[in-house]
């Protein structure tokens, strides 16, 4: 090889070195780039748990306590012939002293087309007896829910009229099968949906007419404006309702229960804050006249919806109650429901009690 191919080579081989290599000045610009990125996802995250935070200080004023009109959801062993009369004493006994009123017991599901199978709740009548027996005054409700065909092909459709109209003759028929209410949970139903607020004005004049209460699960509220619709542009799943939405629903039940678990923080102090909010947020717009209950999480997993460390017991009432106290704290028709029996722990119920119910 030549002096001057000699030299080409080194040329060649510097520049080759010159291009894998960033430049300096290449590389403070992508430091910079990855700062200013960080900087945009993790202050907005930084903001709203300093916000939580701050929501869980303080004390709950004296007196945000049970008023008697709690609740909790069992499972559908209440009603398909697992569960036995000594369950249900075991049951009376747990319950006796504490805030709980109803229990929404697992009678569903309904099919897609709205109708329900008498085979779905062959024990109603043996327990509904067993429990006005063994606990007087413990209204036994019929727990009736269906995934919806909102974000998938498969599911109960509202938008059909003959759904809904068959969504209203099952509650008719558990209401003769004697039910002491009718408890629907519904989802993912997106806030806004006209066609939810038609079937809940006529299945209202149905218990209305037998004297007994309409519940619904409902939903968490936008902890930020219009996050709903945000989520639902993004992910496909809105989650939350506007809190307009939450009011309307509201207005056309008796009773209506906060699923407010599942909420993705990870820790406890967070979780309780998030839970003050929904609560503040639900009693600005629930009439005084129907019963607002907020959920408690009976149960643990661990996944990025929902961190067994972080949504406890304990952190939902002190939330519950911080909410309560900033915003109604006199309110009579206010109260916890405890999801789910059959995933409770001693723990769990130990904290209820102390909590809350005493």
């Amino acid at each position: 090889m030549s002096q001057a191919q000699d030299l080409q080579a080194d040329g060649d081989g510097e520049a080759a070195k010159e291009a894998r290599a960033p430049k300096p000045r290449r590389r403070r610009w992508i430091r910079r780039a990855l700062l200013g990125l960080a900087i945009v996802v993790l202050l907005p995250l930084l903001t709203v748990a300093a916000a939580l935070r701050l929501n869980y200080a303080g004390d709950p004023a004296d007196g945000t306590r049970t008023r008697g009109k709690d609740a909790i959801w069992l499972g559908h062993a209440w009603v398909d012939g697992r569960k036995t009369d000594a369950d249900v004493t075991a049951l009376a006994r747990r319950l006796r002293d504490t805030g709980i009123r109803d229990l929404y017991v697992h009678a569903g599901p309904l099919e897609d087309d709205g109708t329900l199978p008498g085979s779905a709740y062959p024990k109603a009548r043996w327990l509904i007896g067993a429990v006005h027996k063994a606990a007087p005054g413990i209204r036994v409700q019929a727990w009736l829910g269906d995934k919806l065909a909102t974000e998938s092909p498969d599911g109960m459709r509202l938008a059909e009229k003959d759904t809904r109209a068959a969504v209203v003759r099952s509650t008719r028929q558990i209401l003769a099968a004697g039910f002491d209410g009718a408890h629907f949970d519904l989802e993912p139903l997106h806030s806004g949906d006209e066609h939810y607020l038609d079937l809940l004005d006529a299945l209202h004049r149905v218990t209305r007419a037998h004297g007994v209460p309409l519940s619904v699960a409902a939903h968490q509220i936008d902890p930020l404006p219009a996050l709903h619709s945000v989520a639902g542009t993004l992910a496909g799943h809105p989650k939350w309702w506007s809190q307009a939405y939450f009011g309307q629903v509201a207005r056309r039940v008796d009773q209506i229960a906060v699923m407010s678990y599942d909420t993705s923080t990870p820790l406890q102090s967070l979780y309780g804050g998030y839970v003050a909010q929904q609560t503040a947020l639900a009693l600005e717009v629930t009439p005084d006249s129907t019963d607002l209950l907020m959920g408690l999480p009976f149960y643990r997993e661990n996944n990025f919806d929902h961190w067994a460390h972080a949504e406890t017991v304990p952190a939902a009432v002190r939330g519950v109650r911080l909410g309560l106290s900033r915003t109604d704290a006199t309110r009579a028709n206010f109260g916890v429901a405890l999801y789910v029996d059959f995933a409770a722990t001693e723990a769990d119920w130990t904290a209820y009690e102390r909590d809350w119910a005493r």
